[in-house]
């Protein structure tokens, strides 16, 4: 196992790519547990100094998701959506992809949502979610319940993916080195419930096409990959109001290409500032001010933007109209009252 994980660390280190059952054979070895943390790391650098393929990117996840604990949700998955970022940008923004989720629930919209503590950022969608009162470990039976009755469901990530214990520490080393490695863009394909649907921010430009190509890959319905660029010379997983933003689709959407500045649909642009957000607790203070209508306009509108984008993955083309209805009119606060009476009971 060991010899062979090695001679696809030398085909990478040659410049050479992995076949599918390559690719396939070596998330399963990382996920074994069974070979040391230095043969595991030379194969991550190896593979991410060469370059991640769109089809070695759909063959980790396609592994992982194999791997992964099945909640058992088949029959919302296929008209369900989940909203969903890599992480990673160091941007200090509030939770807008949760938010976002949030929005289109309360609108009616299965939201199927996987996700984690926060890493790179202050707040995660799990941190966020505590704060509210919402259960991010809650058993099956309740998990189940919330899809039905909220149109919403958590998937919080370590709960779902014990094969992720054998790398993590091979993971952890890496990033504490700086090295990105393929499980830093890898969170979002590897949704255990496999939504048909699904919205996904990068933190990089240059992966927007490739993470659409491995969406494809994939077999998704519908969906789109973002990525918003800020005049500070940072990125965003997610749209933003405050500079251009890189967008591609798959499925239904793949003959989306191209940019979306917040004035070609119909919003103004806005400061970086806007965007800010801090750890939990203060996003869900944050978010408590946004539904009252007094939170940053520049924030408002980049939930909007977010919102109305998920809605057309969904096939709504009315969607900026209808999320900015839901954020500002009670539909979310109410929505979130009932989610935090839901997760009490």
């Amino acid at each position: 196992m060991i010899e062979d994980l090695n001679d696809l660390t030398e085909k990478l280190k040659q410049g050479n790519g992995l076949s599918s059952s390559e690719a396939g054979a070596a998330a399963r070895i990382l996920a074994s547990g069974k070979i040391n943390d230095s043969d595991a790391g030379d194969f991550l650098i190896a593979l991410a100094d060469k370059g991640e393929t769109p089809e070695e990117v759909a063959t980790f996840a396609a592994t992982f998701r194999e791997l992964a604990m099945d909640p058992g949700l088949t029959e919302f998955a296929e008209r369900a959506l989940d909203v969903v970022g890599t992480g990673g940008d160091h941007s200090g923004s509030f939770n807008i992809s949760t938010t976002t989720a949030f929005v289109l629930a309360a609108g009616g919209i299965p939201i199927l949502k996987h996700g984690n503590r926060s890493v790179t950022s202050k707040s995660g969608s799990a941190d966020l979610l505590t704060a509210l009162g919402i259960e991010i470990e809650a058993e099956p039976k309740k998990i189940r319940q919330s899809a039905m009755e909220l149109n919403f469901c958590y998937f919080f990530a370590p709960a779902f993916h014990p094969a992720f214990k054998a790398i993590m520490p091979v993971r952890r080393k890496l990033a504490a080195e700086g090295r990105r490695t393929i499980f830093n863009i890898l969170g979002p394909l590897i949704n255990p419930s496999c939504p048909a649907r699904q919205m996904t921010g990068v933190f990089a430009a240059e992966w927007v096409k490739p993470l659409a190509e491995a969406h494809e890959s994939l077999g998704l319905r519908s969906g789109v990959v973002v990525h918003g660029e800020l005049p500070n010379g940072k990125g965003m997983d997610e749209l933003s109001c405050a500079g251009q933003n890189r967008v591609a689709g798959f499925g239904e959407l793949r003959d989306l290409d191209g940019y979306w500045s917040p004035e070609s649909r119909g919003f103004t642009r806005c400061s970086v500032n806007d965007l800010a957000g801090g750890d939990g607790k203060e996003n869900a203070a944050l978010l408590k001010r946004i539904l009252d209508g007094s939170g940053p306009a520049g924030l408002i509108d980049t939930i909007v933007l977010n919102a109305g984008a998920a809605f057309l993955v969904v096939g709504r083309k009315d969607g900026f109209k209808i999320a900015r209805e839901l954020l500002l009119g009670g539909s979310v606060k109410e929505w979130l009252e009932r989610a935090r009476d839901f997760y009490a009971g």
